[in-house]
């Protein structure tokens, strides 16, 4: 398996791309009763192959990411050849990016030495997707690029 099986919860919201996943193998309902019933090593296996193809599907379109804890903000913009990364960090105690409150506080002073930002830029390994879905695993959800580009325009070149 390449990435993660996809949870229960993806799992039955795709319910229907896996019925048409395993029709694409001829395999029938019944048959698949039977297998998750007398051979659960395959029917693991095939869930295994689905959710590697969901997730190729998935960070093949993916543009942007975010990783926002309570003092820093990574925000990845994913292209072709090299992901561009902006980085921003707290330093004003008390402050949690998190919280309305705390990226309220931060709109408002993102400009002063409270916080220090950082752009940086890094070119894919051989497997782009995996650099993609290890940062998914280490915290990063997909997300639209509002904030990336927000500061992307802000920032000199």
């Amino acid at each position: 398996m390449k990435y993660r099986r996809l949870t229960k919860e993806q799992l039955e919201e795709m319910h229907q791309e896996f019925i048409n996943f395993l029709a694409t193998q001829s395999i029938t309902v019944d048959e698949w009763n039977d297998i998750k019933k007398n051979k659960p090593e395959v029917a693991e296996d095939e869930l295994d192959v689905f959710s590697d193809l969901v997730w190729e599907g998935v960070l093949s379109k993916v543009s942007y990411l975010e990783n926002i804890s309570a003092t820093e903000m990574h925000l990845f913009q994913l292209g072709e050849k090299e992901m561009r990364l902006i980085a921003v960090r707290v330093h004003q105690p008390g402050i949690n990016l998190t919280t309305k409150e705390g990226f309220a506080w931060f709109k408002s002073n993102f400009l002063t030495d409270a916080v220090e930002m950082m752009v940086a830029t890094k070119v894919y390994s051989e497997d782009k997707n995996a650099d993609k879905f290890e940062l998914i695993e280490k915290g990063a959800v997909i997300t639209k690029g509002e904030l990336f580009n927000y500061f992307d325009d802000l920032l000199p070149d």
